[in-house]
């Protein structure tokens, strides 16, 4: 499904440029924010990054659209490709379903997976202080409830929203996308025959 986020800063603004940019791209479905971008926890975002599925593909006008800090714009782009979302900026003329485009998220992923390998190292060096100490009690592993499949795939048809999911299964936003990820690398034959 083609997707288009738009977002102006104030009320004042006028969304009328971005839709007109999309206009002959055949958009599906629009989410659109007027509000500062100074961080992602914007309504319409949150509802789009629900909303998206796997070969979906999100257009945006430019990168400060979607965000305004490198870490958020990383963040998200990292969770686009996660969830194996095409992005296109049509201002900057990147597509990550090209060459080129896959190149600069390629190489924008991997700022952020430097990041992110910086922080685990120093999360383990806490970890191995911590053990000495005998302070570590390590993380709990997280079980499947029992209705998971039941509601993964109604999830996964768009029957319901993130939302509703997580509020059925009684999950916290992070536990539910975590579960998604290992349930799908576990059961890769199952989930394409969904």
């Amino acid at each position: 499904m083609k997707v288009g986020y738009i977002r102006i800063s104030t009320i004042e603004q006028n969304t009328a440029r971005q839709y007109e940019m999309m206009k002959e791209k055949g958009i599906e479905k629009y989410f659109e924010n007027k509000c500062s971008g100074k961080n992602i926890n914007r309504k319409a975002l949150n509802e789009l990054m629900e909303f998206i599925r796997e070969g979906d593909v999100v257009y945006i006008e430019s990168f400060s659209r979607l965000a305004r800090s490198t870490k958020d714009l990383l963040d998200l782009v990292e969770y686009f490709t996660d969830k194996k979302v095409n992005l296109i900026s049509l201002k900057e003329n990147l597509d990550s379903t090209t060459a080129t485009g896959k190149l600069m998220l390629t190489m924008i992923g991997s700022i952020a997976t430097f990041e992110r390998d910086c922080m685990l190292e120093r999360q383990s060096e806490g970890i191995a202080i911590a053990k000495q100490n005998e302070k570590y009690k390590g993380r709990k592993k997280i079980k499947f409830p029992t209705n998971w499949v039941e509601i993964y795939k109604r999830y996964k048809h768009r029957e319901i929203t993130g939302t509703k999911a997580m509020e059925i299964l009684n999950l916290r936003r992070n536990t539910f996308y975590s579960l998604i990820k290992e349930y799908e690398n576990t059961n890769k034959f199952l989930v394409c025959n969904f």
